[in-house]
Order: C-alpha cells, then sequence, then structure tokens
C-alpha cells in the first residue's frame, strides 16, 4: 500500500509572499457575498480548517464546512493552491 504523499507550505511563507491576511467575517450567505466571491475569483482566500489532531491548518480556497475561518490576502495564492497550509500563525493576521 503507497502512502498518499501531500504538498505543503508553511503560513509564514504565504504571508512572506502574499502579505498579512484579514478574517473575512461571512454575515450572509456565500453565494450572495458579492466581495467574497470576488475574493474566490482571484484566489485570494485560504479556509482555516481544524485537524482531528486539534492543529489548525489552511486550504487555499472558499470550504463552506462547520467551524471553518476565512481568511483574505491582499494577493493571490495560485501558487500555493495545491498545497496543504501548516503552521498556522494567528499573530500574522490583522485584526
Amino acid at each position: 500500500m503507497k502512502l498518499l504523499k501531500i504538498k505543503t507550505a508553511r503560513f509564514a511563507d504565504i504571508v512572506g509572499k502574499c502579505g498579512p491576511p484579514s478574517v473575512y467575517n461571512l454575515w450572509q450567505l456565500p453565494a450572495a457575498d458579492r466581495k467574497l466571491q470576488s475574493l474566490i475569483k482571484n484566489t485570494r482566500v485560504l479556509t482555516v480548517l481544524q485537524s482531528q489532531t486539534g492543529r489548525d491548518f489552511g486550504e487555499v480556497g472558499f470550504r463552506e464546512r462547520k467551524g471553518a475561518r476565512v481568511l483574505a490576502f491582499p494577493k493571490s495564492l495560485k501558487c500555493f493552491c495545491d498545497r496543504r497550509i501548516i503552521g498556522i500563525n494567528w499573530d500574522f493576521v490583522k485584526p
């Protein structure tokens, strides 16, 4: 049996390349939120989820899941699309 190897990227590297993110609060349905749809289209959204072990990790793009947090970046995250984002440091996130 072969183990699937997942490519990863460090959150600090993304912040260094794409700028510090801000938390995006969903106040309405995602489909009706024009600003969120624009961020998704421009690949500037990172969805932060929690693994079964309790550690935070991120996925580029919008994932509508219970307990997920959405971060909006000032620049595109296209070069990190196929990676799992690890090492989430909330000190880098703008309030």
